[in-house]
């Protein structure tokens, strides 16, 4: 920059080298940099009659004015932007005076032209401690006394060319030198290569506006800027239309909230800067281990413009957005701010994933332009150490990228429908996003001979290196997949269990398929019960009863039981042996299940069999079939396609009907 070069120019020396006449563009550039002193300059010397607006107003506008600047009158003491900072100062002293010289009439009318300006009035900041008393807004005991003011507030000025500014301008009296035996002064050295660069002087933070709003552009500048600024306008506006059309309209209107507390609120929800954002370490510190320990990751988690255009769209997704939610998760715009979990660039698009404390939302427009922006939203209320353990980023060409988990230390994929199969190491960047994965093939039965899932292996200071099975249902968070075994004689079934060990897995393996009724349905996990094994009439082995639970993020789940005969396929889907929606059925609330099934021995007999869980004592048959077996197995031979009633007695004395159709 040449400011520099410009302010040595008044050091001490800079004279010696002869004056020289003001340059029209040092005068700009002087009035540029010099504009809030100025404005002071005009402020202390106005009559102190106007109001308190008013007279900042007219001193903004005094200084804005100065240039060109006259060619006649008295030469400065220096020449360069010395010489000009001298003029405009006294130009400015000048139509102060002048101004409180004026008649009522052309008072009244000035008023009215003036502009209002809204918001905080640009007023001199309050005095410090010790300052000169001329330099306060005020002090002066009248007009006349004003200009005694000058000499001080135009810093830089040496000492004869300061006292001269009152008589150059015009004033004229006793009034127009400084008063130096009542108003010490306080000397002001100026800027040389030596001595710390100051980009705005002090006087300049009197003004509430800034020194960047108060900067007057010079007359020959000024034609080419407004040309430019037109230019830059009509960009703006095609731009805003751009992404209207991208967006489905514009962003919510910050202007329009007026003072209303709730509208302030809600514009502070959106502001890019107020996001949340968490320590890369905080998992490591807490017993909370949800999204809130998710650091922001991502490289464009410091791009505002994304930021805001993703929480705008958010706030306000337009019909050119394609929306989509989880059942039972709100569209509503974020209360608060959310926290930011990720901002990044994947495969062909640009993502962005918030998390508010109850939902996940993910805002997704094409890396390269065109097509349409997508905004999903999701539940996660409640979620845990594996439950938050991955968010889906992208879905393309049959593929997903997860971002996992900042305490998850290793990743695998591994087929549900090969059990027998070792995992396959699964790469992640340094940000957790993981290589692409294959997804799941849509709807029931329609998973073919492969089921893909996720294992992952938590940290071991927090999990003791537990690894945890997820599988994706087309949500932003996969399905945690656990498995319940057995009880053994005369002990209560367990909690559930990870779905990693080799029952659990043989079992999933005849389970998987219909993970697909369940698509779209924002499940949260879903639980693999065994609740019994029975061994066959004729020798026909030992079959296995499972009820799978699935809860959802929103409260209601389902109950499905399946039969697994033995010797069955390992991509055999078990028998639908009876299912419950919208219930408590196989869970903490629902402990106790019975079902039946009609099953066909090797020899071609026909049975009716049935089962139950732990407390059930006793299991009876009737409509058709009259039969009763102790404990909680029923196996009777019976005609083929007869469909009896099923009664099962409780060891607390309750009865037990199988599931809706068993």
């Amino acid at each position: 920059m040449n400011t520099p070069s410009r302010l040595a120019d008044s050091a001490p020396g800079a004279a010696d080298r002869g004056p020289r006449p003001a340059t029209a563009e040092e005068a700009e550039d002087g009035a540029a940099e010099h504009c809030p002193r100025l404005v002071r300059l005009a402020h202390l010397t106005l009559p102190a009659g106007p109001g308190r607006h008013r007279r900042a107003l007219v001193a903004r506008r005094l200084a804005r004015r100065v240039l060109p600047l006259p060619r006649s009158g008295p030469p400065a003491a220096a020449g360069g932007a010395y010489a000009a900072y001298g003029l405009l100062c006294r130009e400015v002293l000048r139509g102060a005076l002048g101004f409180g010289r004026r008649g009522r009439w052309r008072t009244a009318l000035d008023s009215v032209l003036l502009p209002r300006v809204a918001g905080p009035l640009p007023s001199p900041r309050t005095p410090r401690d010790g300052e000169p008393a001329s330099e306060r807004p005020r002090s002066a005991p009248s007009p006349k006394a004003r200009p005694a003011s000058a000499p001080r507030t135009a810093k830089g000025q040496d000492g004869p060319a300061a006292r001269a500014l009152p008589e150059q301008a015009g004033a004229a009296g006793p009034y127009g030198a400084p008063r130096r035996a009542t108003t010490p002064t306080t000397p002001t050295t100026p800027t040389t290569p030596t001595t710390p660069k100051r980009r705005h002087p002090p006087a300049a933070a009197g003004f509430g506006g800034g020194p960047a709003h108060a900067r007057p552009t010079g007359p020959p500048r000024r034609g080419q800027r407004v040309r430019t600024g037109l230019g830059a306008a009509a960009l703006l506006a095609a731009g805003g239309l751009l992404a209207s059309v991208w967006t489905g309209g514009p962003a919510p209107d910050a202007s329009s909230a007026g003072g209303d507390p709730s509208a302030a609120d809600a514009r502070h929800a959106l502001d890019p800067a107020a996001l949340v954002r968490a320590a890369p370490d905080a998992w490591a510190a807490t017993t909370r281990m949800d999204f809130t320990a998710w650091p922001a990751r991502g490289g464009r988690t410091a791009d505002e413009t994304l930021l805001g255009r993703a929480l705008a769209v958010w706030a306000r997704p337009g019909a050119a957005v394609q929306v989509t939610s989880a059942p039972g998760t709100p569209r509503t715009a974020p209360a608060q701010p959310p926290q930011l979990l990720f901002a990044g660039d994947v495969d062909n698009a640009t993502v962005v994933l918030f998390h508010d404390g109850l939902r996940l939302v993910r805002y997704a427009r094409p890396r390269g332009g065109g097509g349409r922006a997508a905004l999903d939203f999701a539940q996660v209320q409640g979620a845990g150490l594996t439950t938050a353990g991955a968010v889906a980023l992208t879905r393309e060409d049959g593929n997903a990228r997860y971002l996992t988990a900042p305490w998850i230390a290793g990743a695998q994929t591994r087929d549900l429908m090969r059990p027998d199969r070792p995992g396959t190491r699964l790469r992640r960047s340094a940000d957790g996003v993981t290589d692409p994965v294959r997804t799941p093939a849509a709807g029931p039965g329609g998973c073919g001979t492969s089921w893909p899932a996720l294992r992952l292996r938590a940290a071991a200071e927090i999990a003791a290196d537990r690894p945890f099975l997820l599988t994706d249902l087309g949500g932003l968070s996969p399905v945690h997949l656990t498995y319940t075994p057995p009880p053994g004689p005369g002990a209560p079934a367990g909690p559930p269990l990870e779905a990693t060990g080799p029952r659990a897995l043989t079992s999933w393996a005849h389970g998987a398929c219909r993970l697909g009724v369940l698509r779209g349905q924002a499940v949260r996990s879903v639980d693999a019960w065994e609740f019994a094994r029975t061994a066959l009439p004729e020798g026909g082995g030992e079959a296995s009863w499972v009820c799978d639970r699935a809860d959802t993020w929103r409260g209601p789940g389902l109950a499905t039981v399946r039969f697994v005969p033995p010797g069955a396929a390992a991509t055999a889907p078990g028998a639908l042996a009876g299912q419950q929606s919208d219930g408590h059925a196989c869970s903490r609330f629902g402990p106790d299940v019975m079902a039946g099934v009609m099953w066909q021995s090797a020899a071609g007999h026909w049975y009716l069999l049935a089962a139950g869980s732990r407390d059930v004592t006793r299991i009876s048959a009737s409509h058709g079939l009259d039969a009763t077996a102790a404990g909680a197995f029923l196996a009777v031979r019976a005609p083929r396609g007869i469909r009896p009633a099923l009664t099962a007695r409780l060891g607390t004395g309750g009865t037990l009907s199988p599931l809706a159709g068993g």
